[in-house]
């Protein structure tokens, strides 16, 4: 009986050792895992260990499955596992103290952190910043941000009609405010649309395969979407704007690439002209920048992408749209996946409106998270975005970038047996490879697939997808490629 059939028999079938057999049946009974039922639960891998690029499975006391990473443990684990200098930052930071609180104290690691975050987004105007747990707490910090700058700036603002404008398909995180600006109709979080607050929604513009950002742009015969008109959904914005000009506090978007509610790619035009709208209706932009952030999408942060674009276009300096978010949410790769950390950036511009003691709260503002700036996650970050500027990442993502166009974006497109009929849309930017297909996927059988060849690819909805590590290499790549087509032409 081969290694998968154990994976994904029945677990009373299961012939692991007696250690790994309790491990899961405790597991099954008590243990909830993201998006799954606890009465039927989906098969789960018990992990023995993970080293660089690969997950190792506990099969039992002498045999392990070998997993190559196509998605970063959800696209934070960009230096690999067990990254040596990550661990010793971590070692080091431990034996000193591993956690004080954040109140009335501060600490070299969190101060430091701070100044590497903000020589990364190096931009004039973002000069703060408030550490937090996790993304969807980033969120739910830049949204009373934005709430409490509505209400310190304008007199005449009223809290109970304050909303968010934003683009329908997006994912902000499952707490219950980030949850009301993912869209409350196509998400998963559509049970909860009664209970959450009715914020503004638009129709999101058209996805690129290729961005014309991208350095794919520069080669021959590469389908550039750089024509695709975005006018009638910057319209549509522009019109709530108006229409709802005292409610709107603030835009919240995903720059370029809207992740997990889809997985689309965005032309920089179209940031470039929300950009221009805020400034026109003085309303402060959030960009999540959770899942694009520290080089994903080849930029440091995708925004970066803009300046890029006009650029190209030789637009005179003077005459650029200086694009930048007034609050900017990281998280996920902030610790190299290492542990649980997110940051929210700040302007000057809020940072004085917040800050103002005329304000109802007289300048304070009204959070404070137990683990705040955790001494130890702040320490491994620090060596995270030390890693990030040496820049040796820009190489690693320009290859992988590459090699999914050359492995999956080339072949797949030009196979007739599937595109039209199975497949409905490929695109590739930066470290991220996406095939959308016109069917939701059945998750068990792909993931029985994939796992028969040896890769961890996780999908969702009617997408497959690979986000790997940056160190992954040429040879780890081409298995996830080659599993994504080989799945592909025996699905249903």
């Amino acid at each position: 009986m081969s290694i998968l059939d154990l994976l994904f028999m029945e677990p009373k079938s299961l012939v692991y050792s007696d250690d790994i057999d309790l491990l899961l049946e405790y597991d099954r009974k008590h243990l909830w895992h993201p998006y799954t039922s606890l009465s039927n639960p989906q098969p789960v891998l018990p992990v023995r260990r993970a080293d660089k690029c690969t997950i190792y499975i506990d099969v039992d006391d002498t045999e392990e499955l070998a997993l190559i990473d196509g998605m970063s443990s959800w696209w934070s684990v960009i230096h690999g596992y067990n990254n040596e200098e990550l661990n010793s930052a971590a070692i080091e930071q431990v034996t000193k103290f591993s956690h004080v609180m954040f109140g009335g104290f501060t600490h070299k690691p969190a101060v430091e952190l701070a100044k590497k975050l903000l020589g990364l987004v190096d931009h004039d105007e973002m000069k703060h910043v408030f550490f937090a747990d996790s993304g969807s707490v980033a969120v739910e910090i830049a949204m009373k941000m934005a709430i409490q700058y509505a209400s310190s700036v304008f007199s005449n603002s009223d809290t109970i009609s304050f909303k968010f404008l934003t683009v329908r398909n997006g994912y902000h995180g499952d707490t219950i405010g980030a949850m009301s600006v993912c869209d409350p109709i196509n998400s998963m979080h559509s049970i909860y649309k009664d209970y959450l607050r009715n914020n503004i929604f638009v129709e999101s513009p058209p996805s690129l395969s290729i961005l014309p950002t991208s350095q794919l742009s520069e080669l021959d015969n590469v389908p550039l979407n750089d024509i695709i008109d975005t006018t009638s959904y910057i319209s549509m914005l522009e019109k709530n704007l108006q229409e709802n000009d005292k409610d709107i506090v603030a835009v919240i978007i995903e720059p370029i690439v809207q992740g997990a509610g889809g997985m689309r790619f965005w032309h920089p035009q179209y940031l470039i002209d929300i950009r221009k709208l805020c400034n026109k209706y003085d309303k402060l932009l959030i960009l999540d920048e959770i899942a694009t952030g520290f080089g994903r999408t080849g930029q440091i942060f995708a925004f970066k992408h803009c300046a890029v674009y006009e650029e190209k276009l030789n637009i005179p300096t003077e005459k650029r749209t200086d694009v930048y978010p007034d609050i900017m949410c990281v998280g996920k790769a902030l610790t190299g996946g290492y542990m649980t950390l997110s940051a929210v950036v700040v302007s000057s511009k809020v940072e004085r409106g917040l800050s103002s003691p005329s304000s109802p709260t007289n300048g304070i503002f009204m959070h404070g998270p137990t683990f705040m700036g955790n001494p130890l996650a702040c320490a491994v970050a620090n060596k995270s975005l030390e890693i990030m500027t040496r820049n040796e990442w820009q190489l690693s993502v320009n290859n992988i970038e590459k090699q999914l166009y050359q492995e999956l974006y080339i072949p797949i497109t030009a196979n007739k047996h599937l595109m039209g009929r199975i497949v409905k849309r490929v695109a590739v930017l930066g470290a991220i490879g996406v095939v959308e297909l016109y069917k939701n996927v059945d998750q068990n059988w792909y993931q029985k697939q994939f796992v028969s060849r040896g890769v961890n690819i996780r999908p969702f909805g009617k997408l497959l997808y690979i986000m790997p590590p940056y160190i992954i290499t040429p040879s780890e790549l081409r298995i996830l490629t080659n599993a994504v087509k080989d799945v592909l032409e025996i699905s249903k």
